[in-house]
C-alpha cells in the first residue's frame, strides 16, 4: 500500500504522527513529511487509523 498527502489540505495538526510514528513526522514548521510512501502489512493498521482519522482528509492510502 502506498500512503499519500495532499498538501493543499494538510494542517500539520499531527493526529497522524502521533497514531503512525513510523510513518508520519510534522517538522518543527508545522509540515507533515512522510517518512515513507511504502506501508508494510505490520504498520497498515495503523496508517488506516490515521488515515481515517485525518480531520482535513489530506490522506490517502492506495494500493501500488
Amino acid at each position: 500500500m502506498k500512503v499519500t498527502v495532499d498538501r493543499s489540505k494538510c494542517t500539520g495538526l499531527g493526529i497522524c504522527e502521533a497514531m503512525a510514528p513510523e510513518v508520519f513526522e510534522v517538522d518543527e514548521n508545522g509540515d507533515l513529511m512522510l517518512l515513507t510512501e511504502t506501508v508494510d502489512d505490520d504498520r497498515l493498521d495503523e496508517v488506516r487509523a490515521a488515515v481515517e482519522g485525518c480531520p482535513t482528509e489530506a490522506l490517502r492510502l492506495a494500493e501500488q
